[in-house]
């Protein structure tokens, strides 16, 4: 009967301490389909907007613009500096850090940038590319383009810390 008794506080021990351990949060949560593959307009929720969940489109159409010089050397939404001759750009939504297939749909220019900004502030564009971005797809003299985006890889939507005095 001791036996008995032992298991019983040992299985209760171990349910415990289990039931006390955190769960694990994820930065970007997506759903998957039955053969593990992202599903289009999966749901995405950053740091920022753990309540919030914002609905996104693995691939999406719109109006990209550029920024550059006003905005060199600043720190963006990530905390990361600006760099205009960077391949990065700003969208409203997407989490931070998400690797991007951007292609200027005008001449068929493509590349592979990271979101690390938010923006654009415009009505009716969903792309801010920097200066270096822009110059590689094509588009600095017209200074928009229709663009199609293709998500490569979500985002974690991490902040950078900077700490004070750190060269």
């Amino acid at each position: 009967m001791n036996f008995k008794r032992y298991i019983v506080l040992l299985v209760f021990y171990c349910l415990f301490v289990h039931s006390c351990t955190s769960s694990p949060r994820y930065g970007a949560q997506q759903s998957t389909s039955s053969s593990g593959k992202i599903k289009e307009g999966s749901k995405q929720s950053s740091k920022g907007s753990r309540d919030k969940k914002v609905k996104h489109r693995k691939i999406m159409n719109g109006v990209s613009s550029f920024y550059a010089e006003d905005f060199h050397g600043k720190l963006t939404a990530n905390g990361e500096v600006y760099d205009m001759y960077g391949v990065t750009a700003a969208h409203k939504t997407l989490p931070l850090n998400t690797v991007c297939r951007v292609t200027n749909t005008v001449n068929n220019k493509s590349l592979i940038l990271r979101i690390n900004d938010r923006g654009p502030y415009i009505k009716g564009r969903i792309l801010d590319c920097s200066y270096g971005a822009a110059k590689k797809l094509d588009f600095i003299n017209a200074g928009t383009t229709k663009v199609k985006i293709e998500v490569i890889e979500w985002g974690d939507g991490k902040y950078m810390q900077h700490r004070k005095g750190h060269k």
